[in-house]
This record gives C-alpha cells, sequence and structure tokens, in this order.
C-alpha cells in the first residue's frame, strides 16, 4: 500500500483497462469508508453508495454507457483537437483506452456508483458527493486498484438509473468501475500551473511568489 499522500495524487491516473480478478470485500470497505469521511453539505449525509457486482445488472447498465460513446461522445472527441498539452497520437492512446472501457464497462469486477437522496438536482449538488469520489479514486490508488469517474451514462439517465435499480428521489452521480489494472500508474499529465492560475483579477498570471 501506498501512503505517501503527494505520490498518491500526482499518479492517480484514470486507469480505463481492469482485469476482471475479484476485489477483495476488505479493500472495497477501505475504499468506502474513505468515501464517507469526505465533506458534504451541512453533513448531512444524503450520500447512498450502491456497490454492484451482479453481472447482469452491470450488463444491462453498461449498455447505455456504451451507446453513449458509439453514438455522440467518441465521435465527438475523434473529431476534436488533442487535449492541451497532448500530442495527436497521445491523445488517439487516451480515447482507444476510452473506448475499451465502453466496450468492457461491464466486465469490471466491482462497480461503486455514488448517489444523492432526495432533494433537487441543482448547480451545487455534486460538491457533496464528488469530494467522496475523489476519496475513492485516491483511496483505491493506495490500495493499488485501478478506477475511474465514469459518467457517460448520464445520456440516458433515466433508462441507465432503472437498470441500476435506483428508487425515485436517489440520483446517480457517477459510476466507478473498480479492479486491478492491466497498465501502470503514472503521473498524470496536467498544463502548467502559470497557464491556469490568475492572480487577483482573471487574466493576470500567476507568479508562484
Amino acid at each position: 500500500m501506498n501512503t505517501d499522500l503527494f505520490e498518491i495524487i500526482r499518479t492517480t491516473r484514470s486507469m480505463r483497462r481492469l482485469k476482471p480478478d475479484p476485489v477483495p470485500p476488505a479493500l472495497i470497505r477501505q475504499i468506502l469508508e474513505a468515501g464517507t469521511s469526505a465533506a458534504n453539505g451541512g453533513n448531512m449525509q444524503t450520500w447512498r453508495f450502491l456497490v454492484i457486482r451482479d453481472p447482469a445488472i452491470k450488463q444491462k447498465a453498461a449498455a447505455f454507457y456504451r451507446r453513449a460513446w458509439h453514438e455522440i461522445v467518441g465521435p465527438n472527441y475523434a473529431k476534436g483537437a488533442p487535449a492541451p498539452g497532448a500530442s495527436r497520437d497521445k491523445f488517439d492512446r487516451m480515447l482507444a483506452a476510452a473506448e475499451h472501457l465502453a466496450d468492457h464497462l461491464h466486465e469490471a469486477p466491482v462497480w461503486i456508483v455514488p448517489c444523492l437522496q432526495g432533494g433537487t438536482h441543482t448547480r451545487t449538488s455534486g460538491s457533496s458527493i464528488y469530494p467522496a469520489v475523489q476519496n475513492m479514486l485516491l483511496t483505491a490508488r493506495a490500495l493499488g486498484l485501478g478506477a475511474t469517474l465514469t459518467t457517460l451514462y448520464l445520456l440516458f439517465e433515466k433508462d441507465a438509473e432503472a437498470a441500476l435499480g435506483l428508487p425515485d428521489g436517489a440520483h446517480s452521480y457517477a459510476i466507478i468501475p473498480l479492479g486491478y489494472p492491466l497498465g501502470k500508474f503514472g503521473p498524470v499529465a496536467r498544463t502548467a500551473l502559470e497557464d491556469v492560475v490568475f492572480a487577483d483579477r482573471w487574466g493576470d498570471k500567476w507568479s508562484g511568489e
């Protein structure tokens, strides 16, 4: 287990290719406990976490993710420019990994579906669930497990959530496929701070001093 927080943060890549090997329940519990340690609005803890290992449920829900990728998202990405700082080759490799996930999502041994119960969707709703998601992603990395935050299925939200068996009043915010990675962890590729951080006024570059 890796316990260097900054190393974990710097190497928590989206791992989209996962082995089908089962994940021990004790590790799933550690990841969920990390999720419920996160901040949330008013500490109301309206979060709910659905752990899915049933192949039939995964097959049914993954169909909507696959459809979203192949019909909408994948073609748009393919026509677009590479991500900032990425070569076309590197960007194409990322797209290939994303397509692999779309076609093999149901094969991930475990899904964690983070949800909020009650209330209505607003611009701030995610602030009560996405901190938990990030805690879980970092914990998975520390435990040597691959994971990624996926939301494409929400393009078919009602059908997908029905396939997941969510009751009225419960809304999902992601699917986190979880398993042992086929690839290796490594440093994330991000734009330099000087290109994305401003000092006092929008557009005034931050110097770091």
